[in-house]
């Protein structure tokens, strides 16, 4: 779900080119981005890519193709996986499940009706990603050499420290929580940019990459972090979904701009959740987080990329050549222009 926080950073958010992010090294929250590829590869019907096996494959096609775009683009992408999520999203995470299971029931009611464009948008929100399609999804990005780390909890807060850090330029999420977990630069819609047909409607819009900067977004409402992340707390987290009912986001902003601490913001409002508040704003604030990691693109193997894709999952061999080959074009071009720079440093 990630916190609503779409109507504040309006004023302050750019669109971008792809071509603005060349030379930059992005994180990408990787389950966000592995969803986003259920989400739309799919067929007319709704059912995902499958290989002989009956194994989904739909993330693994807009991994590797889209992965290659961004590295054609001279951007350097890192995958950043969620670790053990904090025992506070337990709620969030059972209450995304009945959502799954409720979707795939209407998704098999609207395939027996032959609403072919409501299965597919219930199929959408059904999808699964399970522990061997995440270990297929690391498989693949070694052998295509891109860089991706485990963060010990959230993957968010893993890929806002990496940009805090220096060793990313920013944090690449469909969700806002980044912000809040302090990174200094958010890119979103980076892995469907592109054209998107809009849902129900023979309308198609085009999607490209924007950019939020922390400091412009508190600069603007003369707010903190920390008062930002209070009002992700009004406006409803993974911690406390739904949040605080009738505190929409101009409310939310006033209530903290009036009250001095979060004590007396969570008496304003009749905080009503199991979990206490402060407890919530010490994981955006205090996130788990680690250092022991090691950024490193590689030439790609093409070898080990067909046997993966080809061999074990079916993919096209011809397309996966063709691929490949962009592929390494990328990385030469990426490669030469390190050296280079290496020359002036």
């Amino acid at each position: 779900m990630g916190v609503q926080l779409k109507e504040l950073v309006a004023p302050v958010r750019v669109e971008l080119e792809l071509e603005n992010l060349s030379g930059k090294v992005v994180a990408l929250d990787a389950y966000n981005a592995l969803y986003q590829f259920l989400a739309t590869i799919r067929q007319p019907d709704g059912t995902p890519l499958m290989d002989a096996m009956g194994r989904v494959t739909s993330h693994l096609n807009g991994l590797f193709y889209r992965t290659i775009n961004l590295l054609e683009k001279g951007i350097k992408p890192v995958y950043v996986f969620d670790g053990k999520p904090p025992e506070l999203k337990a709620a969030e995470l059972e209450r995304r499940m009945k959502v799954r299971e409720e979707a795939e029931r209407k998704y098999v009611e609207a395939l027996e009706r032959g609403e072919l464009e409501e299965a597919r948008l219930y199929a959408q929100q059904a999808s699964r990603l399970s522990t061997s399609m995440v270990d297929d999804a690391k498989k693949l990005l070694d052998a295509i050499g891109v860089p991706w780390v485990r963060a010990p909890a959230e993957g968010e807060a893993q890929a806002a420290y990496m940009v805090a850090r220096g060793d990313a330029w920013a944090a690449a999420s469909q969700d806002y929580d980044s912000l809040l977990y302090g990174a200094p630069r958010l890119v979103r819609n980076l892995t469907i940019t592109g054209r998107r047909k809009l849902p129900r409607r023979e309308e198609y819009v085009e999607v490209k990459p924007e950019l939020i900067e922390l400091d412009k977004l508190l600069k603007y409402y003369g707010i903190t972090r920390q008062q930002l992340v209070y009002i992700g707390l009004l406006l409803g987290t993974d911690y406390n979904p739904g949040g605080v009912k009738g505190v929409g986001p101009k409310k939310a902003l006033k209530l903290i701009k009036e009250l001095p601490n979060l004590e007396a913001l969570a008496r304003a409002v009749e905080w009503s959740f199991p979990v206490k508040p402060e407890d919530i704003a010490k994981l955006f604030l205090e996130p788990e987080v680690t250092s022991g990691y090691r950024l490193e693109w590689r030439r790609p193997d093409r070898d080990r990329v067909i046997e993966f894709l080809c061999d074990e999952h079916q993919f096209s061999r011809e397309r996966v050549g063709t691929a490949l080959e962009r592929l390494e074009k990328a990385y030469e071009s990426l490669f030469k222009q390190s050296t280079l720079e290496s020359w002036f440093a």
